[in-house]
């Protein structure tokens, strides 16, 4: 049975930080970053099956959500920070800044606003910016991934490496009501894109995750995270009849005995899509939706629902319209456990989604084998969806922006 993370030894502190680069890295960690930028001076072309995009899956098109609490609450924070604040927090749509984003906890490529650094009250309204674009559950999820980041600075005493605060804040743009904006924050296991066009949002690539994953005793008790995204995995796997699960289930087990090298990397564990695979290739793997009953397609719907319902309200309505447009086509694919307390790594994806679950091993606490202790997650949105990179081409092709004006081409 796992252990849980409190019945665990914790791993000696290291010398790095959370809020400063290092002046000398470990080699490892310099060539396992070097790698993720390696992409960086192709343009987004999104995640493929195959290395070809299909077209016409993100039309420009008025969704009827509005925008507006998003770009008020936007630049209310700005108006908060000083000009040399606002020059760091501030960068041109096209930035490569977007794509420069990490989920481990030591400073790496870390821009814009330090939250930590901030007061209380501006502090509050970059958090302002998260709320209103997220639901009242993804917002809260946020929050207690960053809450749990600060236990982590109790349990180990490197206050360092971890903390609440140490989370970065950039804007992305002018917030506006019709020109292309959006905000990211980038830090310990959070990592949210989001773009906004007129009433549209794309909030890809999302990364969360958690180590621990709840807390028991002391101010944060009772907090857990990811219960829910855990939940209806399983859910869906053990709805699946034996023949079902012999294709759905590519790997019986993650422990690291039991699979490749590839499979374990120190970042991403099974995922494919973490930072810098902005145009990765990811064939399509495990069982179709045509090939589900109608419960197990609800099922299905239940674990998309799960990730999209992290951003508010009405824009998680549109998402799952278009998710359910391509229903037919959208894979579950998973690798380890089905029992309650092993761990296990799945992945949905569609056209239009690309959702990956999956369970590590310890990088704080002293476990080799992936647990139910340490989680990450990750949302992206195929063929040139995130980044809100095919909104932006559309939207480019449509209007001249030269000059600083905003003109129809035709």
């Amino acid at each position: 049975m796992t252990k849980h993370w409190s019945e665990l030894e914790v791993r000696k502190g290291g010398t790095l930080s959370a809020r400063k680069l290092a002046d000398d890295p470990p080699a490892g960690l310099t060539r396992l970053l070097d790698e993720r930028l390696v992409d960086l001076p192709n343009p987004v072309q999104g995640i493929t099956t195959d290395g070809v995009v299909r077209q016409g899956l993100f039309p420009l098109a008025a969704t009827g959500v509005s925008t507006k609490p998003i770009t008020e609450a936007a630049n209310r924070f700005l108006q908060a920070l000083s000009a040399e604040q606002r020059g760091r927090a501030l960068f041109a749509i096209d930035a490569d800044e977007w794509r420069i984003w990490n989920n481990i906890h030591v400073y790496c490529w870390r821009h814009g606003v330090m939250l930590e650094d901030l007061p209380d009250a501006t502090r509050k309204l970059g958090l302002n910016v998260l709320a209103a674009s997220l639901s009242a559950r993804g917002f809260e999820q946020a929050r207690d991934i960053m809450r749990l980041n600060g236990l982590l600075a109790e349990v180990t005493g490197s206050a360092e490496e971890f903390g609440e605060w140490p989370y970065f804040l950039s804007f992305f743009g002018e917030p506006s009501e019709t020109e292309p904006w959006g905000w990211q924050i980038d830090g310990h296991h959070l990592n949210i894109n989001c773009v906004i066009l007129g009433d549209q949002l794309v909030m890809t690539p999302t990364f969360m995750g958690s180590e621990p994953c709840d807390a028991h005793e002391g101010p944060l008790a009772g907090t857990r995270v990811f219960d829910t995204e855990e939940r209806v995995g399983l859910d869906l796997i053990r709805s699946l009849d034996e023949t079902q699960q012999g294709i759905a289930v590519t790997r019986s087990s993650i422990h690291p005995d039991d699979l490749p090298q590839e499979l374990q990397h120190p970042f991403d564990g099974r995922m494919e899509g973490g930072t810098g695979h902005d145009n990765a290739v990811v064939p399509y793997e495990g069982i179709v939706g045509s090939k589900l009953s109608d419960a197990q397609r609800g099922l299905l719907r239940s674990v998309v629902g799960a990730y999209v319902g992290w951003t508010n309200d009405g824009h998680a309505e549109v998402k799952m319209s278009e998710v359910e447009a391509h229903l037919d086509e959208t894979w579950f694919s998973w690798m380890g456990s089905t029992t309650d307390d092993g761990p296990f790594y799945y992945r949905v994806h569609s056209p239009v989604v690309m959702i990956e679950f999956d369970h590590h091993p310890g990088v704080v606490f002293n476990n080799p084998v992936p647990s139910r202790n340490h989680i990450h997650t990750l949302v992206r949105t195929p063929n040139g969806g995130d980044y809100g990179a095919d909104l932006l081409r559309q939207h480019h092709e449509r209007f001249d922006h030269s000059h600083g004006t905003h003109k129809p081409r035709h």
